[in-house]
């Protein structure tokens, strides 16, 4: 596999493009120039403390390896349905989702999709962080020194401002680079661990029931391919026209869900071989990890790890600057970036220094935010499914033209699929994010809040499916209207 061969822009470093449509000179990716930035935002040590996640919902190892698998390359397949879109039309996904939402009805959506992009990006820069502290005190040093987290975030943060804000062709080739140190210190991480595991622990673990099962299947899907859904077109929009669909899907697919699936794996095996393990990675993921590591590969280990979060962080602060111009804030593309980098910052500072927790309050949000993405999410891929001609690129831009200002089918199917998903979905974290605890108010019907199904957050299937549905129903003659124009 080579390395993606697009050239740098010869007069600058810095991505000028925005949100405009990309020049057909410039469209020279090929699908497999996909593996790059979603294998190294994916490849994480992170990933592995998902084991402990999906173990927290009471199932067995094989139950939860089934979820795992299942939920990681289901989510990332979709994720390459919607890239199709940025091969069709060369701009961002949220641009491309006009079509579906209008040109300003398409704001609905994009304020949660900004929403969640701004989520995620802090939470990984949170999460290195956190890891840095603990590996430190590993060291012997003083892991708890306020200095040494305020170099921290300041390290982390200018990272991935400065990878942002220096744009695609840029994090094409550190996403290639980081691919292989990641790698490698992931297998190392894996073969020095493999002594952790005690196979009698993990296969004596109980099975759960089925509405456990679909709970953690929820959260992976949530967790991996649904969180970043709402970018997926972003780095497809520089493949050529010609490019095949099938093979724009399978990269996407494949790219990020080949390292999770491995990763979730062996950290299902760790976690229900370790207790201490299985505790200890709900407050600081990598940092527990590290703990069963010996001193001297911690040094290696702390600065893949930064590398690997500071990678999926990126991603999200790339395309969450253009889901911003997206919006109809009018400044140049590093701007934005530079923008969400000032946030991520301030949110950064605000959970090391002074939240009581942050990884409840977080999943609780993601639960919140996963219902009206799923809905929007289901629309978008309807929308593609159903389109049998590249997107009208003026139209993308003109609330006059063939797409309009305002789609209500879309908007009313997004608001009323979110209403019903809410309706579903409960908060786990009850003491930690209470401000959250309004949710749930339709499962009545499956058996309330105490029911087996209670905590199986089948809100996000129902917005997906309700979405996909409506759109695929309702929404093919305005689409063959669209496209006759």
């Amino acid at each position: 596999m080579s390395a993606p061969d697009e050239t740098l822009p010869a007069s600058t470093l810095i991505e000028r493009t925005g949100i405009e449509i990309i020049p057909e000179s410039d469209r020279t990716a090929k699908p497999r120039d996909l593996f790059w930035p979603w294998f190294a935002a994916n490849v994480s040590v992170f990933g592995m403390s998902y084991g402990s996640f999906v173990l927290g919902f009471g199932i067995s190892f094989w139950q939860a390896t089934v979820v795992s698998v299942i939920g990681i390359v289901v989510s990332f397949f979709l994720c390459g349905l919607i890239a199709i879109a940025g091969k069709r039309g060369s701009a961002p996904t949220m641009v491309l989702s006009r079509a579906a939402f209008g040109v300003h009805g398409q704001k609905v959506p994009g304020i949660v999709s900004w929403l969640t992009s701004i989520g995620w990006e802090t939470f990984l820069a949170i999460t290195a962080v956190l890891a840095t502290a603990t590996i430190i005190s590993q060291l012997g040093g003083d892991g708890d020194s306020v200095w040494l987290k305020i170099v921290a975030i300041l390290i982390v943060a200018a990272l991935i401002v400065a990878a942002s804000v220096l744009g695609y062709h840029t994090i094409m080739r550190l996403q290639s680079v980081l691919t292989w140190i990641t790698g490698i210190v992931t297998i190392l991480y894996i073969i020095l661990a493999i002594p952790q595991i005690d196979l009698g622990a993990v296969m004596a673990l109980p099975s759960g029931n089925i509405g456990h099962v679909i709970g953690a299947l929820v959260m992976v899907m949530t967790g991996f391919g649904l969180g970043w859904i709402n970018i997926a077109a972003d780095w497809s929009r520089y493949q050529k026209r010609t490019a095949s669909d099938g093979a724009i899907i399978w990269w996407n697919t494949f790219g990020g869900a080949v390292a999770p699936v491995i990763l979730v794996i062996f950290g299902l095996l760790l976690a229900g071989s370790n207790d201490e393990l299985f505790q200890g990675v709900q407050n600081d993921p990598i940092g527990a990890l590290a703990k069963i590591l010996p001193v001297w590969v911690l040094v290696p280990f702390l600065i893949t790890a930064i590398l690997a979060l500071v990678s999926g962080a990126v991603l999200g602060i790339y395309s969450s600057g253009l889901t911003l111009l997206s919006l109809g804030i009018r400044i140049p593309r590093p701007s934005a970036a530079a923008i969400d980098g000032v946030i991520l910052t301030l949110g950064t500072i605000w959970v090391v220094f002074f939240a009581q927790s942050f990884l409840g309050p977080f999943q609780s949000f993601l639960i919140t935010l996963g219902v009206p993405l799923a809905a929007w999410a289901g629309i978008l891929i309807a929308d593609i499914l159903r389109r049998r001609k590249d997107y009208d690129e003026a139209a993308l831009f003109d609330p006059k033209g063939r797409y309009g200002s305002w789609d209500w089918t879309s908007i009313i199917t997004m608001v009323v699929a979110s209403v019903i998903g809410w309706g579903f979905v409960i908060n786990n974290f009850a003491e930690d994010a209470s401000w959250n605890n309004w949710q749930g108010y339709l499962l009545f019907l499956i058996g309330g809040k105490d029911g087996d199904w209670a905590y199986a957050n089948l809100g996000v299937f129902f917005a997906l499916v309700i979405g996909f549905v409506v759109t695929l129903l309702a929404r093919e003659r305005r689409i063959r209207r669209q496209e006759s124009v």
